[in-house]
């Protein structure tokens, strides 16, 4: 069996990437591997020139990232325990692009994530993160779907 040194977990704090993470957190210390745990900011329409009362695009991206990194802590603090060893990432980008990008970067043997599991009109209008990385990753993907 192949083992693991280095496991990427792409999170968006859904309820589905909870579910993935028992399964990264499970393989991580089965194989005595270190955690790499990801969040992507997707990256804000671009709203400069319209009118955005209030609020700057600059202080609106700033927002964001303190609000990302804060969800990080509160993840970390719920699912983590202080002797585990990991890494915590909040990238901005788009999604599916990072996940590979940071996971090629990381030298990961196997990335794990969760996935919605949509099907139809929104499967066509939303796409599916989970699909893009797996179909353009060479590194291998676990999906779990919430159930």
């Amino acid at each position: 069996m192949k083992t693991f040194k280095t496991i990427l977990f792409a999170t968006d704090f859904s309820g589905c990437s909870d579910a993935a993470f028992d399964y990264a957190y499970g393989l991580a210390k089965m194989c005595q591997a270190r955690l790499e745990i990801v969040h992507i900011i997707c990256e804000p329409v671009d709203l400069r020139g319209f009118y955005v009362p209030h609020i700057s695009f600059d202080v609106l991206e700033k927002e964001i990232e303190d609000g990302a990194r804060k969800m990080m802590d509160t993840f970390v603090r719920d699912h983590l325990k202080d002797d585990d060893d990991y890494e915590c990432l909040v990238v901005p980008g788009v999604a599916h692009e990072e996940i590979i990008k940071q996971a090629e970067s990381l030298g990961a043997d196997v990335i794990v994530m969760g996935t919605h599991g949509r099907s139809g009109f929104d499967h066509m209008l939303f796409g599916s993160t989970a699909e893009r990385v797996v179909r353009k990753s060479k590194v291998p993907v676990l999906t779990v779907a919430a159930s």
